[in-house]
């Protein structure tokens, strides 16, 4: 008993960290290890959420207090993550376990996906603009004499610059209200259906529809998770399926972690949070599918 209190311990901190760092409420984690501990998948997905609203509360506040966190864009994506919270629990009851933990393995590799994706068009997009701001350069160079023709290459450099610098909703693909909406509505079914608060969907979302670097993502998503799981979790607890004492455990070693971690990711290279992050996300699919392939074959 004492030694699993002490994993659990150890496992809120680790996912408090990896809350702040990645902007997931880190059910990633505490998912596979509640499964591992011989939790139930149900009951390891109610009870990670619970883990889930403490973490991601205390990762925010101090997110907040550093001004790092927009109130109006959590509000956006959150609140149609309420709605779609109490279906993904709803379905959790329903599914058989193995393929709750396949489809989980599954939405993992599809966020890393997702990730590199959005890497591959701002480096295209960053490519495009620097080698306008080139030409726009060598015009003023061979038009110097001209004084009205300075003055619009001049305008048109600012320009380019400013769109440059200012990458958020830089994606004029989507309408960014509908990619609020469609990216807290993806969060919430996820928070109720696998027991993440839904960062490993909105942070990759966020980045792909509207635009956003991924430390604002990442910082965005902590503050949303906070409302999808509490949402999931009310929905788990009025069915029976979260186990109070564990989750308290978890969520207070996760208390600690987010403070620790919110505080250096603004210090960090966006390069090295995206590979830690689609690092996570690989290893941790490896190891979920190993658990559904368990599942299925003890029937």
């Amino acid at each position: 008993m004492i030694t699993e209190l002490l994993i659990l311990g150890a496992a809120g901190i680790f996912a408090g960290i990896l809350a702040g760092f990645l902007g997931i409420g880190g059910g990633t984690v505490l998912v596979p290890l509640l499964v591992a501990l011989k939790y139930a998948p149900v009951q390891a997905v109610a009870t990670s959420g619970l883990s889930i609203v403490i973490t991601a509360i205390s990762g925010s506040i101090q997110n907040w207090r550093m001004g790092y966190l927009s109130l109006s864009q959590v509000a956006g994506i959150g609140f149609p993550a309420v709605i779609t919270a109490q279906i993904g629990a709803y379905l959790a009851g329903i599914f058989p376990p193995y393929l709750l933990l396949l489809t989980f393995g599954l939405l993992l590799w599809l966020n890393i996906f997702l990730i590199e994706l959005r890497t591959r068009l701002t480096a295209n997009q960053k490519a495009e603009v620097e080698e306008e701001e080139l030409g726009g350069e060598a015009g003023q160079e061979e038009n110097a004499q001209l004084a009205i023709t300075n003055t619009s290459a001049s305008l048109s450099t600012i320009t380019l610059r400013t769109s440059y610098q200012l990458p958020n909703n830089s994606n004029i693909l989507f309408n960014p209200t509908f990619a609020k909406i469609a990216t807290g509505s993806a969060a919430g079914l996820l928070a109720g259906l696998f027991g993440v608060g839904g960062g490993v969907i909105m942070v990759p979302l966020q980045i792909l529809l509207l635009g956003e670097s991924i430390k604002t993502a990442i910082q965005t998503s902590l503050g949303v998770i906070v409302i999808t799981a509490i949402s999931a979790t009310a929905g788990h607890a009025a069915r029976g399926n979260v186990v109070w004492v564990v989750g308290l455990i978890l969520g207070a070693g996760g208390l600690l972690g987010a403070q620790v971690s919110t505080r250096f990711l603004p210090k960090l290279p966006d390069r090295i949070v995206s590979l830690a992050f689609r690092s996570l996300l690989a290893i941790l699919s490896i190891y979920v599918f190993w658990q559904a392939w368990q599942k299925f074959s003890n029937g």
